[in-house]
């Protein structure tokens, strides 16, 4: 993973999780090959553990294949909620938690 290639390691995303793509805004070119230009997405792998997908891939400099960064997503799901999380040099971190149900039970208000 190169730091030289972005402007910002690991930005915080919020709850925007990405299984698949790059954050471009982000990337201010290949450290090596000095070239802003559009990446590879390379390695990319899916493994599920214990009812957890995890999805991880390469993002690659597409004129000198230096490596940039290492993404990793996952989704899981807790008793009533989907749960993502990414992890990223280059597209940041961010996590996000969506019900399963019709009616999200953390949105509720009670009624006395």
């Amino acid at each position: 993973m190169c730091v030289d290639c972005v402007k910002k390691e690991y930005p915080n995303r919020g709850n925007t999780c990405l299984e698949n793509g790059s954050f471009l805004l982000n990337f201010i070119g290949c450290a090596v090959c000095n070239k802003l230009d559009f990446m590879l997405i390379t390695n990319r792998t899916l493994k599920e553990e214990d009812g957890e997908e995890i999805v991880t891939y390469d993002h690659l400099c597409k004129n000198c294949h230096h490596v940039i960064a290492r993404h990793e997503y996952t989704f899981s799901i807790m008793d009533e909620f989907q749960e993502y999380t990414m992890l990223c040099l280059l597209c940041g971190k961010a996590e996000d938690t969506i019900s399963i149900l019709p009616d999200d039970p953390r949105q509720m208000t009670l009624l006395f």
